[in-house]
């Protein structure tokens, strides 16, 4: 399962550094799952001790742990919406992510000058959250005019949902209330997702701080961000651009020892991670074996039939069943033999739904 997040941001909010940290991210090439790296993408692995452990354990020929593509998204500025700057480009780009990052700059430094002369960490999330609001107005303007004509004259009932989703949805753009702050039912949900909105993606607001506020109390600026993101139910991580850049051209060792020294237990590239992760519901299962340790993500809620199948689809076709243990008991037992021998070890279903720490084998018969 390919995972994108989208960085976002104003000129010199330190966006162009964070990024320049994931693409540093020491990852192996023949480890990776999917296909060629675009240079404007970045891969770093999903921070996970369990595949620490799990390594040690089998002492795999391969060792892949899951990855995650981050896309930096250049080109905004006010009017984007409108086509200014790389305009409906931009736009384009941050319809194909599954989640935005959203830098914003919340340090004070004279040297770096602001595209709107001060620090003002609210104005600037609402210039970006209103292009994105406008651009889906557009889609909705443009897409009601059609459908209500046929809603009208037919009265089709798949037509009604979709005006009065539609309508919905425009309602709370006017009203600057992005669509992920609105609850939609299941109907409308489906009729919305083929439109790949915009603000109805999930956001994180990253805080980029400086480095000496590392490890301190939020200075006024993260904890204005932090009241706007709570309004919309929405995340904030804070890290320094810099110091992530900085940790990402160094050995594990050396990474960790940074890390105490600046008195903090994990970068902010990995709470990032960790936070992008929980906003759109995923875990992770594991196969493991001599040949190889390999993570999984899925999406919380997907049976077991469902996640063979992000093996590859003939392992969902034929599905006859998953040999299920828990990461938590192999730890605990030392060995699958012992967690046999337990009786902890299951057989389960296709409508068996998937738990976060699963290790599996599947059986299946094409």
């Amino acid at each position: 399962m390919s995972l994108t997040a989208g960085i976002v941001g104003l000129p010199n909010v330190g966006k162009s550094t964070l990024f320049n940290a994931i693409t540093n991210q020491k990852i192996l090439a023949e480890n990776y799952p999917f296909a060629t790296i675009e240079p404007n993408v970045g891969v770093v692995t999903v921070p996970d001790e369990r595949m620490d452990k799990l390594k040690s354990m089998y002492e795999p020929n391969k060792f892949i742990p899951t990855a995650y593509e981050f896309t930096d998204i250049a080109g905004l500025v006010k009017g984007a919406s409108k086509g200014e700057g790389l305009g409906n480009k931009f736009l384009s780009h941050i319809r194909e992510v599954d989640a935005i990052v959203e830098v914003v700059r919340c340090f004070d430094n004279g040297k770096i000058i602001h595209v709107d002369g001060n620090v003002d960490p609210i104005r600037d999330i609402e210039t970006i959250n209103l292009e994105l609001i406008i651009s889906d107005l557009d889609i909705i303007n443009n897409r009601l005019e059609k459908v209500s004509k046929k809603a009208r004259t037919t009265k089709d009932k798949d037509s009604l949902i979709e005006v009065e989703a539609l309508e919905k949805a425009k309602e709370s753009l006017e009203k600057n209330i992005p669509l992920r702050s609105i609850e939609f039912s299941e109907e409308e949900e489906k009729v919305l997702k083929s439109y790949s909105f915009l603000t109805i993606k999930p956001i994180i607001y990253l805080a980029n701080i400086d480095e000496d506020e590392l490890g301190k109390e939020d200075n006024d600026y993260v904890k204005t961000v932090k009241e706007y993101a709570k309004a919309e139910n929405s995340k904030v991580v804070s890290l320094c651009a810099k110091v992530e850049e900085d940790l990402s051209e160094l050995e594990k060792d050396d990474k960790k020892e940074m890390l105490e020294a600046l008195g903090i237990e994990n970068s902010g590239l990995d709470k990032l991670i960790t936070a992008t992760y929980d906003i759109l519901g995923l875990a992770t299962y594991f196969t493991v074996g001599k040949d190889e340790v390999r993570a999984w993500t899925f999406k919380k809620g997907m049976n077991a039939k469902k996640c063979a199948g992000i093996i590859h689809t003939d392992f969902e076709k034929g599905f006859i069943r998953a040999e299920v243990i828990s990461y938590n008991d192999l730890i605990e037992y030392g060995s699958e033999l012992q967690v046999k021998e337990a009786g902890k070890a299951r057989l389960e279903g296709k409508d068996y739904l998937m738990q976060d720490g699963d290790i599996c084998h599947f059986r299946f018969n094409v």
